[in-house]
C-alpha cells in the first residue's frame, strides 16, 4: 500500500505568513502601553504579561516588537528623557530675556508632569538602579554631544547672569546653581507627591489645584529670591 506523503510545503509556507509584518501602529501601541505600565511600577515591577495585555496584544507580538524586557526598559526611558530634557535646553541656550526662560521652563515642566506625574520617581529610580542609564540620558538632552551643548547653554546663561550681577539687579549665583534649583522646585511636588498628599490631607484635585497655583507664582518666586 503506498503511504500518502505529507505535503509539508503549505504548512511550512502557512507558518512563515503567519509572522507578523511590522507595524508602526502595534509598535507604537507598545510603547505606549509599556510607558504607562514602567512609569507607575518601574522596571522591576513592570512585567511583560501587563505590558502585553495593556496595548491589547499577545504576548508572543510583544516579543516580536521588542525582543527582551531591557530593551523595552531603554526605549521607555529614552522616551521619558526626551519628554522632560531637551525642550529645557533648548529654552536655556537660547536668545530669551531671563525672566521669559524662566517662566517658559517652569511652564514646562509643569505642564509634563501634570500630564505624567509619575515620570519624576521613575527616571529618578531608573538612574539609582541602572547607572547605565545616564548615558541615555545624556543623548536624549538635544540628541549631540554635550560637549557641544554644555557651552551653549552655560555661555549664554553665565551672561545673563552676569548682566544683572554687574547692574546690582541680581546675586551672585553660579549657572549650575541656577538650573538646578529651577528645574528641582518644579520636580520636587511631583516626586514627592503621595507624601505631599498625606501631610496636607489633600486628594488628587486639591493637588491639581496646588500645582496650577504653582505654575503661576514659581517664576516670580525664584527671580524675586535672587534679587539682592
Amino acid at each position: 500500500m503506498a503511504v500518502k506523503k505529507r505535503n509539508t510545503t503549505g504548512a511550512a509556507a502557512g507558518r512563515k505568513s503567519a509572522a507578523p509584518a511590522a507595524d508602526a501602529d502595534t509598535e507604537q501601541r507598545i510603547l505606549d502601553a509599556a510607558n504607562s505600565v514602567f512609569l507607575r511600577r518601574g522596571t522591576a515591577g513592570a512585567r511583560m504579561q501587563d505590558i502585553a495585555a495593556e496595548a491589547g496584544v499577545n504576548h508572543a507580538l510583544l516579543h516580536y516588537y521588542f525582543r527582551s524586557k531591557e530593551r523595552l526598559a531603554e526605549a521607555v526611558f529614552r522616551r521619558a528623557a526626551t519628554r522632560l530634557l531637551p525642550p529645557v535646553v533648548a529654552i536655556l541656550a537660547s536668545d530669551l530675556s531671563l525672566e521669559e526662560k524662566v517662566a517658559r521652563v517652569v511652564h514646562h515642566e509643569l505642564d509634563e508632569l501634570r500630564a505624567a506625574p509619575h515620570l519624576p520617581g521613575y527616571l529618578l529610580s531608573e538612574l539609582n538602579h541602572h547607572p547605565e542609564r545616564a548615558g541615555q540620558l545624556v543623548q536624549a538632552l538635544a540628541g549631540v554631544d554635550p560637549e557641544r551643548i554644555r557651552p551653549a547653554i552655560f555661555g549664554t546663561l553665565a551672561k545673563q547672569i552676569d548682566e544683572r550681577v554687574k547692574a546690582k539687579k541680581m546675586r551672585a549665583i553660579a549657572v549650575e546653581q541656577f538650573i538646578v534649583n529651577l528645574v528641582s522646585l518644579c520636580i520636587f511636588p511631583f516626586a514627592a507627591r503621595p507624601m505631599l498628599n498625606t501631610m496636607f490631607g489633600w486628594k488628587e484635585e486639591e493637588f491639581a489645584r496646588f500645582v496650577e497655583r504653582r505654575r503661576g507664582e514659581l517664576p516670580s518666586f525664584f527671580l524675586d529670591a535672587l534679587r539682592p
